[in-house]
């Protein structure tokens, strides 16, 4: 069994930042998941990938995300980290991680505003 908890969302002002945190626990939980992924979802419109990193370490980015999100990883902590500067009002939107690790596990998701 596997849980994931995101954390680290909030309110904030256009061109601010935030820090998103997913841990990870459970018997099934591996310390290198193939892939941890961040997913979006704004009102009304379809959830899409953010960013994702891999068990080698390799890192992937949204267009509309990079150069201003930065994926990282504590494998002892089983915590993946989604730091966001520059934020924009288009950023708006719940927050996923998703696990892949011949299974997948989605978090219950973390509230992202950013005001203009």
């Amino acid at each position: 069994q596997v849980q994931l908890v995101e954390s680290g969302g909030g309110l904030v002002q256009a061109g601010g930042s935030l820090r998103l945190s997913c841990v990870g626990s459970g018997s099934r939980m591996p310390l290198t998941p193939s892939a941890v992924g961040w997913y979006r979802q704004a009102p009304e419109k379809a959830r899409e990938f953010v960013a994702g990193i891999y068990a080698g370490g390799q890192t992937k980015y949204a267009d509309s995300v990079s150069g201003r999100f930065t994926i990282s990883r504590d494998i002892y902590k089983k915590t993946v980290y989604l730091q966001m500067n520059g934020l924009k009002p288009e950023d708006t939107g719940v927050y996923y991680c998703k696990v892949v690790s011949g299974w997948e596990a989605w978090g219950q998701g973390t509230q992202v505003t950013v005001s203009s």
